[in-house]
Protein backbone atom coordinates (compact mmCIF):
# COMPACT_ATOMS: atom_id res chain seq x y z
CA UNK A 1 0.00 0.00 0.00
CA UNK A 2 1.40 3.48 -0.99
CA UNK A 3 1.56 5.85 2.82
CA UNK A 4 2.21 9.06 3.40
CA UNK A 5 2.39 11.25 6.76
CA UNK A 6 0.46 14.70 6.52
CA UNK A 7 -1.02 17.28 8.26
CA UNK A 8 -4.35 17.77 7.44
CA UNK A 9 -5.94 20.95 7.85
CA UNK A 10 -9.36 21.68 8.98
CA UNK A 11 -12.70 21.95 6.78
CA UNK A 12 -12.82 25.66 7.15
CA UNK A 13 -9.23 26.14 6.15
CA UNK A 14 -9.56 24.32 3.04
CA UNK A 15 -13.39 26.13 2.32
CA UNK A 16 -11.01 29.49 2.70
CA UNK A 17 -8.14 28.08 0.10
CA UNK A 18 -11.21 26.90 -2.27
CA UNK A 19 -12.55 30.45 -2.46
CA UNK A 20 -8.74 31.81 -3.72
CA UNK A 21 -8.27 28.71 -6.41
CA UNK A 22 -11.60 29.18 -7.76
CA UNK A 23 -10.36 33.15 -8.77
CA UNK A 24 -7.30 31.00 -10.11
CA UNK A 25 -9.63 29.43 -12.51
CA UNK A 26 -10.13 32.83 -14.79
CA UNK A 27 -6.49 33.33 -15.28
CA UNK A 28 -4.83 32.15 -18.98
CA UNK A 29 -3.63 28.75 -19.29
CA UNK A 30 -6.00 27.05 -16.36
CA UNK A 31 -6.90 24.09 -18.41
CA UNK A 32 -2.86 23.40 -18.83
CA UNK A 33 -3.56 22.24 -15.29
CA UNK A 34 -4.78 19.12 -13.05
CA UNK A 35 -6.32 20.92 -10.32
CA UNK A 36 -5.84 18.66 -7.29
CA UNK A 37 -9.52 18.02 -5.49
CA UNK A 38 -10.49 19.68 -2.27
CA UNK A 39 -11.48 17.05 -0.82
CA UNK A 40 -7.59 15.56 -0.88
CA UNK A 41 -5.63 18.63 0.31
CA UNK A 42 -3.07 18.11 2.90
CA UNK A 43 0.38 19.05 4.19
CA UNK A 44 2.72 16.14 3.44
CA UNK A 45 5.33 15.73 5.93
CA UNK A 46 6.90 12.08 4.89
CA UNK A 47 6.18 10.20 1.53
CA UNK A 48 6.87 6.16 2.66
CA UNK A 49 6.18 4.89 -0.81
CA UNK A 50 4.85 1.46 -1.05
CA UNK A 51 5.13 0.19 2.17
CA UNK A 52 4.30 -3.76 3.10
CA UNK A 53 1.23 -4.75 5.08
CA UNK A 54 3.48 -6.37 7.69
CA UNK A 55 5.90 -3.34 8.64
CA UNK A 56 2.40 -1.57 9.04
CA UNK A 57 2.30 -2.36 13.20
CA UNK A 58 6.02 -1.04 13.50
CA UNK A 59 5.02 1.95 11.59
CA UNK A 60 1.85 2.61 13.86
CA UNK A 61 3.82 2.24 16.53
CA UNK A 62 6.47 4.53 15.88
CA UNK A 63 4.40 7.06 14.17
CA UNK A 64 2.57 6.83 17.76
CA UNK A 65 5.78 7.63 19.51
CA UNK A 66 6.05 10.34 17.25
CA UNK A 67 3.55 12.17 17.94
CA UNK A 68 3.78 11.73 21.63
CA UNK A 69 7.08 13.85 21.56
CA UNK A 70 5.57 16.41 19.70
CA UNK A 71 2.99 19.55 21.29
CA UNK A 72 0.27 20.81 19.10
CA UNK A 73 1.08 23.93 17.12
CA UNK A 74 -0.68 27.07 15.53
CA UNK A 75 -0.46 26.95 11.44
CA UNK A 76 -2.42 28.74 8.75
CA UNK A 77 -2.45 28.86 4.91
CA UNK A 78 -0.51 30.87 3.77
CA UNK A 79 0.61 32.55 0.34
CA UNK A 80 1.65 30.21 -2.78
CA UNK A 81 4.33 28.85 -4.98
CA UNK A 82 5.74 26.99 -6.92
CA UNK A 83 8.11 24.11 -8.04
CA UNK A 84 9.59 25.22 -11.86
CA UNK A 85 6.34 24.44 -14.34
CA UNK A 86 5.50 20.94 -12.28
CA UNK A 87 3.32 21.74 -9.83
CA UNK A 88 1.54 24.93 -7.94
CA UNK A 89 1.29 24.85 -3.86
CA UNK A 90 -0.48 27.12 -1.12
CA UNK A 91 2.22 27.31 1.52
CA UNK A 92 1.84 27.53 5.41
CA UNK A 93 2.84 29.89 8.07
CA UNK A 94 2.98 29.83 11.93
CA UNK A 95 4.31 26.92 13.87
CA UNK A 96 6.91 26.05 10.57
CA UNK A 97 9.67 25.38 13.16
CA UNK A 98 7.32 22.20 14.76
CA UNK A 99 6.07 21.26 11.53
CA UNK A 100 9.82 20.47 10.28
CA UNK A 101 9.86 18.71 13.41
CA UNK A 102 7.28 16.51 12.87
CA UNK A 103 8.45 16.09 9.58
CA UNK A 104 11.78 14.94 10.89
CA UNK A 105 9.74 12.37 13.11
CA UNK A 106 7.62 11.03 10.89
CA UNK A 107 10.75 10.34 8.40
CA UNK A 108 12.84 8.85 11.10
CA UNK A 109 9.74 6.97 12.61
CA UNK A 110 8.99 5.12 9.05
CA UNK A 111 12.92 4.35 8.69
CA UNK A 112 12.89 3.16 11.98
CA UNK A 113 10.19 1.03 11.33
CA UNK A 114 11.89 -0.63 8.40
CA UNK A 115 10.43 1.70 5.30
CA UNK A 116 13.24 2.12 3.14
CA UNK A 117 13.10 5.60 2.83
CA UNK A 118 14.33 8.20 0.26
CA UNK A 119 17.35 10.41 1.61
CA UNK A 120 15.76 12.97 3.62
CA UNK A 121 15.55 16.33 2.23
CA UNK A 122 15.02 19.77 4.09
CA UNK A 123 11.41 20.56 4.41
CA UNK A 124 9.37 22.46 2.76
CA UNK A 125 5.81 23.29 3.80
CA UNK A 126 3.39 23.26 1.17
CA UNK A 127 0.00 21.91 -0.23
CA UNK A 128 -0.65 20.96 -3.71
CA UNK A 129 -2.79 22.57 -5.54
CA UNK A 130 -2.03 22.13 -9.31
CA UNK A 131 -0.43 19.96 -11.72
CA UNK A 132 0.87 20.59 -15.04
CA UNK A 133 -0.64 18.54 -17.80
CA UNK A 134 1.45 16.22 -19.23
CA UNK A 135 2.78 18.39 -22.20
CA UNK A 136 2.00 21.94 -21.21
CA UNK A 137 3.74 24.68 -20.63
CA UNK A 138 1.41 26.74 -18.83
CA UNK A 139 3.87 29.52 -16.17
CA UNK A 140 2.60 29.13 -13.04
CA UNK A 141 4.13 32.32 -11.71
CA UNK A 142 1.09 33.98 -12.49
CA UNK A 143 -0.38 31.68 -10.11
CA UNK A 144 1.67 31.62 -7.61
CA UNK A 145 1.45 35.92 -7.65
CA UNK A 146 -2.27 35.25 -7.44
CA UNK A 147 -1.93 33.83 -4.17
CA UNK A 148 0.95 35.36 -2.74
CA UNK A 149 -1.62 37.73 -0.54
CA UNK A 150 -3.51 34.80 0.54
CA UNK A 151 -3.95 34.53 4.67
CA UNK A 152 -5.68 31.92 5.86
CA UNK A 153 -7.30 31.46 9.54
CA UNK A 154 -5.05 29.68 11.94
CA UNK A 155 -5.89 26.55 13.81
CA UNK A 156 -3.95 24.30 16.03
CA UNK A 157 -2.54 21.12 14.65
CA UNK A 158 -3.32 18.78 17.01
CA UNK A 159 -2.82 15.11 14.42
CA UNK A 160 -0.69 13.09 12.80
CA UNK A 161 -2.11 11.46 10.12
CA UNK A 162 -0.82 7.85 8.31
CA UNK A 163 -2.61 8.21 4.79
CA UNK A 164 -2.95 5.43 1.82
CA UNK A 165 -2.93 6.87 -1.53
CA UNK A 166 -5.06 4.76 -3.77
CA UNK A 167 -4.49 5.17 -7.76
CA UNK A 168 -7.19 7.42 -9.50
CA UNK A 169 -9.63 4.88 -11.59
CA UNK A 170 -8.14 3.53 -14.62
CA UNK A 171 -9.83 5.06 -17.38
CA UNK A 172 -12.07 7.72 -16.47
CA UNK A 173 -11.03 11.27 -17.44
CA UNK A 174 -10.25 13.69 -14.56
CA UNK A 175 -10.08 11.08 -11.87
CA UNK A 176 -7.65 11.99 -9.03
CA UNK A 177 -6.18 9.70 -6.22
CA UNK A 178 -8.11 9.08 -3.27
CA UNK A 179 -6.89 9.39 0.35
CA UNK A 180 -7.68 7.46 3.07
CA UNK A 181 -6.93 8.00 6.30
CA UNK A 182 -5.69 4.74 8.24
CA UNK A 183 -4.94 6.57 11.36
CA UNK A 184 -4.75 9.58 13.14
CA UNK A 185 -2.07 10.32 16.81
CA UNK A 186 -3.06 13.21 18.69
CA UNK A 187 0.15 15.32 19.36
CA UNK A 188 1.44 15.53 22.86
CA UNK A 189 -0.13 12.05 24.42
Amino acid sequence: MRLFAAVLPPADAVDELAVAVRRLHALPGHDGLRWTGHSGWHFTLAFLGEVDADLLPAVEERFGRAAARQDPFPLRIHGGGHFGNRALWAGAAGGLDAMRMLADRAHAAARRAGVPMEEHRAYKAHLTIARSRTGSDTDLRPYADALADFEGTAWTVGELALVRSNPPTPGVRGAQPRYEVLRGWGLGH
